[in-house]
């Protein structure tokens, strides 16, 4: 689904995932400073950095496609969906919304225009949604078609395709797997009856094990299940079940999001976040690190906020988000990133079908005139490395932004490295003692060699990553 968070701009049009652990409010404002004295543009020296911002001149070789069709609604839900009825059967060979919304995305695809006449193959496809296992694989089969003739796909291109329980069968995952879909996330978000009747989930828990036997007996190694913390009414017993029960799934990859209550759903009209029977901040807390407990002792890495793997599992076009390199999206909602500058599309079908007519026929300008904003681009990739277990590239930094903000930044996270909710580490990944950060601080130089990464701890850091990145913000644009 479409990635939520409440950072804005950046992650209310940020293609992915539906729901992520709290965070804060981010306004954009008109910043006409600079960092250091005469520096180059950020175009110009972007191409130093090739972890955090890639040049802007980069084609992107990853491409989201919203698919936005559900059974019904949620209730914690705010995205852009089409609710087919909870009656529509896994094939809906013959429902016109569908078909007429596919034809409508592949439109969308053919009008867009290459970055440059030498395009690289794109290395993910993400289709997400909604819940894009109700559409039939021969749409499926014509949206792969057209990015193959438009942008090309690489040999071993990563296809994941968001799944919901129940909206599949062993024939239509079969399907999809020789169309190359070889990448599953599984819409799991909890194994209690009655937690999933109360989010209105169209699934029950006998489709849950059902979906979870498929995958196993189709062969698909790669595969994701999806949890949500934080429901009304959820207890601690039943969150360990619901981890327990994930564990023993044997998924190589496992994301767990905290419930978000959005004004407009169901949710928001019935609960007040924070109070009962939502779970307390303090029992939210106690939710996260107990998964970040229990899948790192079961051998998965937490290798970002939301997200756990197997060694080699990482999902490689959410890499692409928390790296903050460019990408396509397409389709009701969606968001591209290219050039260095975002890019969304209507929420609604009426919209979104003039917008598909206005590309075609010329109008519509996907890049936009505005320059970049060096101070935009430097908090957008403190936020995104930041949400990694790898941390933030100080020389990829250093080398866009310059080593008086680097140095800054160390100052503003200077108690908290004493706290232990921030990490500093050389370029061997050892950490840096606050002994030695204060010595190191004394001296411009020792910063340089001997600082390579800064991370948030796992999970104190994770749980504190609101307020840290804030303060990441207000040192940039103070």
């Amino acid at each position: 689904m479409i990635l939520k968070s409440t950072f804005t701009p950046l992650f209310s049009i940020f293609p992915a995932k539906p729901r992520t652990p709290k965070l804060f409010h981010y306004t954009t404002i008109s910043i006409t400073n600079t960092f250091t004295p005469n520096p180059p543009s950020v175009r110009q020296n972007a191409s130093s950095n090739t972890l955090a911002i890639p040049p802007p001149q980069l084609p992107p070789t990853s491409a989201y496609i919203h698919l936005p069709f559900c059974r019904k609604r949620c209730h914690y839900c705010d995205f852009p969906i089409v609710a087919l009825g909870s009656s529509s059967n896994q094939t809906n060979d013959e429902d016109p919304r569908i078909l007429n919304y596919v034809q409508l995305l592949c439109r969308e695809i053919n009008a867009t225009k290459l970055e440059s006449n030498t395009n690289p193959p794109l290395k993910t496809v993400f289709f997400g949604g909604g819940t894009p296992s109700l559409v039939p694989p021969r749409l499926v089969s014509s949206v792969l078609e057209v990015l193959r003739l438009k942008f090309r796909l690489s040999s071993n291109t990563e296809i994941s395709m968001e799944m919901d329980p129940g909206t599949f069968d062993s024939k239509k995952l079969k399907e999809l797997i020789g169309l190359g879909v070889n990448r599953v996330s599984l819409g799991v978000q909890a194994f209690q009856q009655d937690l999933l009747k109360a989010c209105g989930r169209a699934h029950g828990l006998e489709e849950v094990y059902e979906a979870i036997e498929i995958v196993g007996s189709c062969g698909v190694e790669n595969w994701s299940m999806d949890l949500i913390s934080s429901l009304p009414n959820q207890t601690p017993e039943m969150w360990e079940e619901s981890l327990r029960l994930t564990i023993e799934a044997q998924p190589t990859h496992v994301s767990v999001y905290d419930l978000q209550v959005e004004q407009g759903t169901k949710f928001g009209i019935l609960y007040t976040p924070g109070e009962f029977p939502l779970p307390s901040e303090t029992q939210s807390a106690d939710f996260y690190k107990m998964a970040s407990r229990m899948l790192s002792d079961a051998g998965y890495n937490h290798y970002e906020i939301s997200s756990y793997c197997k060694s080699g599992f990482e999902c490689k076009h959410n890499l692409t988000y928390w790296k903050n390199k460019p990408f396509y999206g397409f389709g009701l909602g969606s968001a591209s990133y290219v050039g260095g500058l975002r890019f969304s599309r209507p929420r609604k079908i009426k919209e979104y079908m003039g917008y598909v007519e206005n590309l075609e026929n010329g109008l519509v300008d996907c890049h936009g005139n505005d320059p970049i904003d060096a101070k935009d681009m430097a908090m957008d990739v403190v936020m995104l490395s930041l949400r990694t277990a790898r941390g933030l590239d100080l020389k990829s930094f250093r080398e866009v932004y310059g080593g008086s903000l680097v140095f800054s930044l160390f100052k503003a996270y200077k108690p908290y490295v004493e706290s232990g909710h921030v990490v500093c580490l050389d370029e061997h990944g050892t950490a840096v003692s606050a002994d030695e950060l204060n010595t190191v601080l004394l001296d411009v130089d020792k910063i340089r060699r001997r600082l390579a990464y800064i991370r948030l701890s796992d999970p104190d850091g994770f749980l504190l990553s609101n307020e840290l990145i804030s303060l990441a913000f207000g040192v940039i644009a103070p």
